[in-house]
């Protein structure tokens, strides 16, 4: 019998169980696929926004405003890549002015500290591959941009750390009430519970009707990226916005933790039946050309033939205004529609959902010992002396297996056997980054499938390329004496 079970292990069910595992509770994760943020956290922008943008009062101004401050500091804690180089919108048109003044009021009621109102010589010396019509710019440098999938992950690890399970491969197939608690009922098992998280991301609504009627409607919106060589880098140094509108924020262009630079997303709505048949996030000629034609209004210049990897993601709009946090019915509570900023918002909606939890009567006894702290080995990094080193403890580390980005043998194996490991080569890359660079695997990922083999005492047939089942080999084609 569980005290609370989190369904669902994106950066949202990372966030609350983190927050949870702070207190004497019997708390599990049951996440549908084989690992953390593989859904719509390992697909997104990957930005802290700084908060000017949601409507001032509204739930979603305070939480994106909150998010980001402990966002920096959790990141701090949790070693996770990322670097706080302040965003712009940029204005085509006087009335784009007019926009982002009202912008930086809203920003400044929404309590968003340095917001300036550029000019446009101010911002094209920031700037200089931006377009050279433009009338000027909103400049918060609070914005930041951050490693979306090893923020979840790290979240994860310490909740862990801490006591909270996790079970992968357990979609959720039913929930029963029973008496003073609920049967949560998967694919491989049924789990009782005295409490139920409903953090599932684009499939909220499926779970939400298993115990009551909807009150809400999810709304899938596919949105496609490009993904620019590290050669790309300089193109710009801020995160570029354009002036927002009712379908989002419009075309961004930024770069990543990692330098490279980041291109996208359109929006398009697509039909609810379309999810987890792999059209849902299929790259389009026609979305990727609408990504294309509003990256060059922004930076005419920027070179789209350098990308590196198309993809795409989908954000789980609803027919509501704001993010949906709520108890459903007693003891079963909601966090649903977390579009954007929902990456920025996390570690406060988790705030947010536990003090909402304790006022319905939720004990919370904090632990007497809470980790909160991680460390990872940074061998790329490292100084010589330190390589040598580590090297020395471990041989591994001194071959190297990904080239293109120099990741290691020990970085690999050290990513599958971490506190929430590695199973899949898409599961090493979101941990090392093996597979992300120029050749996107093509070099590597022979060598990255004969290790996550034998780490995982599998035969290489067995490896999956990132979900249950998605296997890249189908048997041996020749012997080799």
């Amino acid at each position: 019998m569980y005290d609370i079970i989190i369904i669902g292990a994106g950066i949202i069910g990372t966030s609350v169980a983190y927050e949870l595992a702070k207190y004497q509770l019997n708390i599990c994760v049951l996440e549908a696929e084989n690992d953390v943020s593989v859904g719509t956290t390992k697909a997104n922008s990957a930005i802290l926004h700084a908060g000017y943008d949601p409507k001032t009062g509204s739930l979603n101004a305070k939480l994106n405003v909150e998010g980001s401050i402990l966002a920096k500091e959790l990141c701090e804690k949790l070693d996770v890549p990322r670097k706080q180089i302040g965003s712009l919108v940029i204005a085509f048109s006087k009335e784009d002015l007019s926009t982002l003044e009202a912008l930086y009021e809203r920003g400044k009621q929404n309590g968003v500290a340095d917001l300036q109102l550029l000019t446009a010589e101010e911002t094209l010396e920031m700037e200089p591959h931006l377009n050279s019509e433009i009338f000027g710019a909103l400049y918060a440098p609070t914005a930041a941009v951050v490693n979306p999938w090893e923020f979840a992950l790290a979240l994860g690890e310490t909740a862990k750390i801490n006591g909270v399970e996790f079970k992968f491969n357990q979609r959720v197939l039913d929930i029963q009430e029973e008496n003073d608690f609920f049967s949560v009922i998967t694919e491989k098992g049924s789990f009782k519970t005295k409490q139920v998280i409903n953090a599932a991301g684009i499939h909220a609504e499926e779970i939400h009707r298993l115990v009551a009627p909807p009150t809400f409607k999810t709304i899938p919106c596919r949105g496609e990226y490009y993904l620019l060589d590290l050669e790309e880098g300089e193109t710009v140094n801020h995160v570029i916005f354009q002036c927002p509108t009712k379908a989002g924020k419009g075309i961004l262009i930024s770069p990543t933790t990692h330098g490279n630079i980041i291109v996208g997303p359109n929006a398009e709505n697509i039909a609810p039946e379309l999810i987890n048949t792999g059209a849902d996030i299929a790259n389009t000629s026609m979305g990727l050309e609408q990504v294309a034609k509003g990256a060059r209004l922004s930076v005419p210049t920027i070179n789209l033939s350098n990308s590196i990897r198309n993809f795409s993601g989908i954000r789980a709009n609803t027919d509501r205004e704001e993010f949906v946090i709520e108890k459903v019915i007693d003891d079963f509570y909601d966090i649903a529609g977390i579009n954007s900023p929902g990456l920025t918002a996390a570690p406060a909606i988790a705030r947010y959902l536990v003090d909402l939890m304790a006022e319905d009567g939720l004990v919370l006894t904090e632990k007497e010992t809470f980790i909160d702290e991680r460390t990872r080995v940074h061998f790329n990094d490292a100084s010589i002396e330190e390589k040598q080193k580590i090297i020395k403890e471990n041989p591994d580390y001194g071959r190297i297996i990904c080239r293109c980005e120099n990741i290691t043998e020990g970085d690999i194996r050290q990513s599958l056997r971490q506190t929430l490991p590695a199973s899949s080569v898409d599961g090493v890359k979101r941990r090392t980054i093996a597979g992300m660079g120029r050749c996107q695997g093509g070099f590597c990922g022979p060598r990255v499938v004969e290790i996550i083999a034998d780490e995982l005492n599998i035969a290489p047939t067995e490896v999956d390329l990132d979900k249950l089942g998605s296997r890249i080999l189908t048997g041996i084609t020749k012997e080799v004496n």
